[in-house]
C-alpha cells in the first residue's frame, strides 16, 4: 500500500448504491456464463447476493462467500468470454467489500464488475471492441452520482496494456468526467 494513502469516509448506504449498480452492470453478462455452464448457479447467486444486501439485507460472510464461488466458477468454465462474465458476478458481489481507502486497486471493486460484463460480451461476439465500447458508454450513463463521488476520492487508473486495463480505464475516467 502507498504510504501516501489515505481513509475517507464511506457508509454503508454508498455501498448499497454500488452494489445495486454493479449488480446492474454485471448482470448484463450473465447470459454468456450461462450458455456455457447451464447447470451452475454461481455468479446467478453471486449478483442474487449483492442485490439483497443492496436493497437493505447484512453485509455478510455469505456474500464474500458467494463473491468467491463465482470466481472460482471462472477460472472452471474454461470458456474466456464465460469466465469474463462470472468474473463480472464475482466483482458485483465483492463490491460491498470496497474499502474507504483512496488508492487505485480499491477501483476494481467499483470499475471492475462493468470492465468484466463488456470484456465478457465483446468476446462472446468475436471480439467485436464495439459491443465492450458500447457496454463501457452504458455503465458510464448508468451511474449513479453517489458511486462517482466514491470513485472520485480514489486516484484515477492508468490505461494499462491489456484489454481489460483499458476498459477499466475508460469507465475510470468516464465517470470522473461525466458531469454530476
Amino acid at each position: 500500500m502507498d504510504p501516501a494513502s489515505r481513509y475517507f469516509p464511506l457508509t454503508i448506504e454508498s455501498l448499497r448504491t454500488l452494489g445495486s449498480w454493479a449488480a446492474n452492470c454485471a448482470e448484463r453478462a450473465l447470459l454468456v456464463f450461462e450458455r456455457h455452464a447451464v447447470s451452475d448457479t454461481r455468479p446467478r447467486a453471486a449478483i442474487e447476493g449483492i442485490r439483497a444486501f443492496a436493497s437493505g439485507g447484512k453485509r455478510t460472510a455469505q456474500l464474500r462467500s458467494l463473491a468467491m464461488a463465482a470466481m472460482t466458477a471462472a477460472r472452471e468454465v474454461g470458456d474466456p468470454a464465460a469466465a469474463a462474465a462470472a468474473r463480472a458476478a464475482g466483482l458485483a458481489a465483492s463490491s460491498a467489500y470496497t474499502h474507504p481507502l483512496a488508492d487505485v486497486q480499491q477501483t476494481k471493486h467499483i470499475v471492475g464488475p462493468a470492465a468484466y460484463a463488456a470484456l465478457a460480451l465483446e468476446l462472446d461476439q468475436a471480439g467485436d471492441p464495439g459491443v465492450a465500447d458500447g457496454e463501457v458508454r452504458w455503465a458510464i450513463d448508468h451511474v449513479p452520482q453517489e458511486v462517482r463521488e466514491v470513485l472520485l476520492q480514489m486516484p484515477a487508473r492508468q490505461a494499462g496494456s491489456s484489454r481489460l486495463d483499458r476498459l477499466m480505464y475508460a469507465l475510470d475516467a468516464g465517470i470522473r468526467g461525466r458531469k454530476a
